[in-house]
């Protein structure tokens, strides 16, 4: 088959649809969630083990800006993970399918998102 059509191969020039950006922003949010139980089992395991590495678990986790900073960021992907999770299964019941739907879907997707990650900051911080 030989196409005459142009091929664009720029994603910088490709402007895609909200919903799209959504599904995007919700694949790389299951990424993060998986390789952060890597350090939510060490936070687990290391907690366990006795009464002082408890504490020790405990202060990195009041006290250490980075740990605070991951935790946030960890539970800032697992609040926008589940909410684009539940669009996703309203959208499996024939919720919101439609081009219309799908658009004001992918709006509160990130509008609720957004409120979820504030309050786990003020949580957090």
């Amino acid at each position: 088959m030989n196409s005459k059509r142009p091929v664009n191969l720029d994603l910088a020039t490709i402007k895609l649809p909200l919903p799209a950006y959504t599904s995007i922003l919700h694949r790389i949010t299951g990424v993060i969630l998986f390789v952060g139980l890597a350090f939510l089992f060490w936070a687990f395991d290391s907690s366990l083990e006795s009464e002082a590495s408890f504490n020790a678990v405990k202060v990195t986790l009041q006290e250490g800006a980075f740990a605070k900073f991951v935790l946030w960021g960890l539970l800032s992907a697992l609040a926008y993970h589940v909410v684009a999770g539940v669009k996703h299964l309203l959208m499996d019941v024939g919720i919101g399918e439609t081009l219309e739907g799908g658009r004001q879907g992918a709006q509160l997707t990130l509008v609720i998102s957004v409120i979820l990650i504030v309050l786990a900051g003020v949580w957090v911080w």
